[in-house]
């Protein structure tokens, strides 16, 4: 969240470096720019250092990198771990655990499938994105406990906490 967070906190400090050039009169170069013109290219200037700054972080990269870490992990373990029941007790056991995990991997299509949109502009998408990344991160707070207690099953372990 926090690297995409930058990454549009990087995008919106370009759009309103562009919107302050638009507002800057054509320069003559016989006359001397007026206060409010230097104020203006003293916002332009210390906004394009700001933005110099957080486009040397890479945010857009990073973020997409890690999201992408996280949703092929998610998915892997999503699929290994039904697979690991069906083969070990040739059956799965419908519970919270499970309907979580699926709920969590069609969040993570949605939220990827709406990056498209996002890059066009579309503010509806990226709130949607945000909302569905909230949801699954509360999901997936929601699904520790039983994902401890079945992992203590499996490996035969008993923790006196579950």
């Amino acid at each position: 969240g926090f690297l995409g967070w930058q990454w549009r906190q990087t995008r919106l400090i370009g759009i309103e470096v562009s919107d302050l050039r638009k507002q800057l009169p054509k320069e003559d170069p016989e006359s001397e720019p007026t206060a409010a013109q230097k104020a203006i290219k003293a916002q332009i200037a210390e906004l394009s250092g700001q933005r110099s700054e957080l486009v040397k972080g890479q945010f857009k990269d990073r973020h997409y990198q890690i999201s992408s870490i996280i949703l092929g992990g998610g998915i892997f373990f999503t699929v290994y771990g039904v697979f690991n029941t069906w083969f070990r007790a040739e059956k799965l056991f419908p519970g919270p655990h499970l309907f979580a995990g699926a709920a969590i991997c069609v969040g993570w299509a949605l939220a990827a499938a709406l990056v498209p949109y996002m890059e066009k502009g579309n503010e509806a998408a990226r709130n949607a994105h945000i909302a569905l990344n909230v949801v699954i991160l509360g999901l997936f707070a929601w699904q520790l406990p039983t994902g401890f207690e079945i992992l203590m099953k499996v490996w035969g372990l008993s923790i006196g906490w579950f």
